[in-house]
């Protein structure tokens, strides 16, 4: 590869040398569940699933599921050869070189950045709906409770990944716990509350837009694959925690999403793109204290809120560390975290939300942009993926310093250049429906972020001289 860069290990001046190595499995796992966030993750796109495809939704979903299962396969593979706390910026700048590696920076950037917003409003909302819920908030009201979720947010960040890891756990039990009894509560009250099932003409258009939605409640798990640096073996546990949230996950939704469906008229779930689908329900099943559904909300919401964060970060800090962004995102503090990265990306989104909240036209336009994260987070899948295809074919044999197999791994190509095809053809029919879904203006809006990701990719064409290889003392790697 004519652009491939060298390779050091060397660190920035006046920053620790690495990131703490702290992480063992069961440090990793509850991240990478919390991160995908089950049941903010229903609350957030369940009545815009049932406005678009209804019934079909189910379909859409367990089709998109298979080619982000197959994923987090594909992310084991590279996490074992390539462990680094850039993970995607960083494989694709191994395997596919640098001028697609810095291409594939702009989409990992846009795919996480636009995704936390999205999470800190509601946040907010939760915590007011459940504090005070006869209150009407202002905006005043909702900016100042959205200023305290990312304080808290940063909080745990700043402190280290210790830290970080403990207050993830508190979240992800109460989550589990809520999931499960919210289970058990729906099965036990079907055969009185069920509404029938229906699925009527099959919504093409709707499934598509319903499929590319899904990369939004279907990602997170890869969230071990950005620790693996702060990993205690981070060739062997980040990617296996990955499989098991991604499997996890689908285990929530496959129980989640029926019962909901099946227990509250979907015309109310349509309409309720704009509130909450599961208090719909939890009014349902749970008549006299239907308000308990908000706190597993709230939990899951703020965990997703610093998982994100926490993903973007960490790959913030890769590119600053190789020079790509501004080196100060490639700094650590005292605590060995990126706090430079982390204070930046939440100070941002506290600007992106005050501009949503008090400024109409400005927060049309934002609200727009930022409903184009599953795109994105889609797009950034099938870089990956390409990645491995090629990494799987021709890619290892101009790497030196990788021994590799194919024939082991043959299965994994098929599926992998599978996925591909399901993920590229998402993208391109999301251009079809993806108007009469969101808007108007989201395919020009699509292009023009498109199309600044290559002048990305010609300002910093220059600035990476060399490839930080992260150095750490993992067992042997087998393939």
């Amino acid at each position: 590869m004519k652009n491939r860069l060298t390779a050091s290990s060397s660190a920035l001046p006046d920053q620790p040398r690495k990131m703490r190595q702290v992480f063992g499995l069961f440090d990793l796992f509850p991240l990478s569940i919390s991160s995908i966030g089950p049941v903010f993750s229903v609350a957030a796109t369940g009545g815009v699933m049932a406005a678009d495809a209804g019934w079909w939704a189910l379909p859409a979903i367990a089709g998109l599921a298979v080619p982000f299962v197959i994923a987090s396969f594909v992310f084991r593979l590279l996490n074992r050869h390539f462990p680094n706390a850039g993970a995607s910026y960083h494989w694709s700048s191994r395997v596919m070189g640098k001028t697609v590696s810095q291409y594939q920076a702009w989409i990992l950037i846009l795919a996480y950045f636009f995704s936390i917003p999205p999470i800190a409003i509601p946040a907010a909302s939760y915590t007011l709906a459940l504090v005070a819920p006869s209150y009407h908030p202002s905006n005043v009201a909702t900016i100042l409770v959205t200023v305290f979720w990312v304080i808290f947010a940063a909080v745990p960040l700043l402190l280290g990944s210790k830290p970080t890891a403990h207050i993830t756990k508190a979240f992800f039990i109460l989550e589990m716990v809520s999931l499960l009894g919210f289970a058990v509560l729906g099965l036990t009250r079907l055969h009185a509350t069920s509404v029938g099932i229906h699925f009527g003409a099959v919504p093409v258009g709707g499934m598509l837009v319903v499929a590319v939605v899904a990369a939004t409640i279907l990602d997170g798990w890869e969230i071990d694959s950005y620790a693996a640096e702060e990993s205690a073996k981070p060739r062997k546990d980040p990617g296996l925690s990955g499989i098991i949230g991604a499997l996890l996950a689908l285990v929530f939704y496959a129980i989640l999403y029926p019962l909901m469906f099946a227990e509250t008229p979907m015309r109310l779930l349509a309409a309720s793109t704009d509130s909450d689908p599961l208090a719909l329900w939890a009014q349902r099943v749970l008549p006299s204290a239907h308000w308990v559904i908000l706190v597993p909300i709230l939990a899951s919401t703020a965990g997703g809120l610093w998982l994100t964060t926490y993903i973007l970060t960490r790959a913030l800090y890769s590119m600053g560390r190789e020079n790509l962004i501004p080196e100060s995102f490639g700094r650590l503090s005292k605590r060995q975290v990126p706090h430079f990265a982390t204070v930046a990306v939440l100070g941002l989104v506290l600007v992106i939300v005050s501009i949503q909240l008090f400024v109409a036209s400005l927060g049309n336009f934002f609200s727009l942009v930022l409903s184009a994260a599953g795109f994105f987070l889609l797009a950034e899948f099938f870089f990956d993926i390409l990645t491995a295809i090629t990494f799987l074919t021709v890619g290892h044999r101009k790497l030196p310093d990788v021994q590799i197999q194919p024939h082991q791994h043959r299965w994994l190509l098929a599926g992998a250049i599978f996925s591909a095809t399901i993920m590229g053809a998402l993208l391109v029919a999301f251009f079809i429906y993806g108007p009469q879904a969101i808007g108007a203006g989201i395919d020009q809006t699509l292009v023009v972020l498109l199309l600044a990701g290559l002048i990305f990719v010609v300002v910093t064409m220059r600035r990476v001289k060399r490839i930080h290889i992260f150095d750490g003392n993992d067992s042997e790697l087998i393939d």
